[in-house]
Parts: C-alpha cells; sequence; structure tokens
C-alpha cells in the first residue's frame, strides 16, 4: 500500500517541449504518439502539487544533434503551455536522457529533504525510463504516471513499426517494480492527501 504523497514527494516534469509534437523526427514518416491527454494530466498534477506547495521541477532537453526539434534555440525547445514553470520551480536544463546526469538535481531534492519522486512527461521510453532507473539507483522511492507519460512508434533494424502503445506498456511493465511504482494520474492524485 503506498502511502500518501506530501512534502518529501516532488514531481519532475520531464521535456514537455513543443518539439515532441514532431512526430514524424521521432517516429518515422508514420509517426504516431500514444496518450493524447498526457498534456491534460500533467497539468492536473503540476496544479495538485502546488495547491499544496510540494516541490516541483521540470527538465528542458537541449539536444546537442542539429537536426533535434528539442534545442532551445528553436520554437520546439519552449516548454508546453499547460506544463509552463511558475516563480519558484526550479528547471533542469539537461542534453542528456537523465535528468540527473551533469545537473544538479539530485542535490536540489537532497537539499528539500525529498525522498519520493513522481515522473511525468516525454518520452515514455527515453528521457522518462532512463531519470526513473536513476533516480531508483540514487535511493529515491520513485513513481512514474502511465497516463502523465506519452511515446511515439519506433521502428526496428530490420523495419519493424513498433506501435506506441506497445512501446509504451512494455516500458512502463520493464519499470514496474524494479525501477519505480507505475500509477495512473487517477491514483497519484488520491495519494495526494485524498486530492481528486
Amino acid at each position: 500500500m503506498t502511502k500518501p504523497f506530501g512534502s518529501d514527494t516532488a514531481l519532475l516534469s520531464i521535456d514537455v517541449q513543443y518539439g515532441v509534437d514532431d512526430l514524424q523526427h521521432w517516429g518515422g514518416p508514420r509517426g504516431r504518439r500514444n496518450n493524447p491527454q498526457a498534456e491534460e494530466n500533467i497539468a492536473r498534477l503540476l496544479d495538485a502539487w502546488r495547491r499544496r506547495s510540494f516541490p516541483v521541477f521540470h527538465t528542458q532537453h537541449d539536444s546537442t544533434e542539429p537536426s533535434s526539434p528539442l534545442r532551445l534555440s528553436l520554437p520546439g525547445g519552449r516548454i508546453k503551455e499547460q506544463a509552463a514553470p511558475i516563480q519558484g520551480e526550479t528547471v533542469i536544463v539537461k542534453d542528456v536522457h537523465s535528468a540527473f546526469v551533469g545537473t544538479r538535481l539530485s542535490l536540489y531534492l537532497r537539499r528539500l529533504d525529498v525522498r519520493r519522486l513522481v515522473c511525468i512527461g516525454f518520452f515514455t521510453n527515453m528521457c522518462v525510463a532512463t531519470t526513473v532507473r536513476m533516480s531508483q539507483n540514487l535511493g529515491f522511492d520513485t513513481y512514474c504516471i502511465s497516463d502523465a507519460t506519452s511515446c511515439t512508434n519506433r521502428t526496428a533494424r530490420d523495419g519493424t513499426d513498433y506501435d506506441p502503445e506497445l512501446v509504451h506498456d512494455i516500458t512502463l511493465a520493464t519499470l514496474h517494480r524494479e525501477f519505480c511504482t507505475v500509477l495512473t494520474t487517477e491514483e497519484a492524485l488520491e495519494l495526494v492527501v485524498g486530492d481528486h
């Protein structure tokens, strides 16, 4: 039984940037994504954390790849309106998949006595999964919100086009109980002291 989330529980919004909408870049000519409601759920979770003044952090990916839409110098680098940081919230700029590598995120969390980290954002199988794995390795009690994360289809080396829902589900199945606890938005909101 998961105990209620409190002031020791931070919400980490990962790479909710306009560049994730360039589906052909991420998924090829037939690019598509799952969880069209992810941004709405991300906004609901941000609101719940903010109303209780629980810690909120954001990551913003600044790719080193010239062709990537996730570059801060391009329009796609901007954080989406639904997830825009408010005053007092820390934005971690990163250029690799993990929010912990080359950043001060772990230091900031420990200074606030954060013991539990709830991860949301993009993409489930990339930056979210990498951050979740490292969060657990660093000793944080880690959670991933299934319908507040999303990914695109992926093409294998042999040309097989894997549906985004399959990529998403297998990623979460791999993470659950080994690196984190997977919850839905509704389940997470119930744990924010009965928020709904």
